[in-house]
């Protein structure tokens, strides 16, 4: 219900202006919380698209927005659009913040889950094995 009082909120507001993105991912969030999977789905998609529109150059919004559709699409039991997008979320973590950055070990943990959804256990172990060193380097042996 807050998502969406958000979103009727801000929805009247100009199509540039940010706060209609805040307001959409919301509406996204709740949605999901409530496991209101397929409904978070389309508005996930619909989130992209107006981040493509509106942001095209803000590629860690693109990729924080890629990130939540990718949780959508698993939710709905598309485990394979779930690692694709997984792995575009990782290759662009990867060329945006190089492989030492938090988020881009976070999101190869993330996409290792995918492949391991899918039993591609051969290029889950492949991408671990190149991974792990570096995630114990930057993040300690406690994590």
């Amino acid at each position: 219900a807050l998502g969406w009082a958000c979103w009727k909120t801000y929805a009247g507001r100009p199509e540039t202006d940010s706060t209609r993105l805040y307001a959409i991912n919301q509406l996204g969030n709740g949605l999901s919380s409530a496991d209101h999977n397929e409904d978070a789905l389309s508005v996930r998609e619909t989130q992209l698209a107006l981040v493509r529109h509106l942001c095209p150059t803000d590629e860690e919004s693109m990729l924080t927005t890629q990130s939540n559709l990718a949780i959508a699409y698993k939710k709905v039991g598309r485990l394979d659009q779930a690692t694709r997008t997984r792995g575009g979320v990782y290759f662009g973590h990867l060329k945006l913040s190089g492989k030492e950055h938090k988020s881009t070990l976070i999101a190869a943990s993330n996409y290792a889950s995918g492949l391991m959804d899918l039993q591609h256990f051969e290029q889950a172990k492949s991408l671990l094995h190149k991974t792990m060193p570096v995630a114990r380097r930057v993040l300690g042996e406690s994590h």
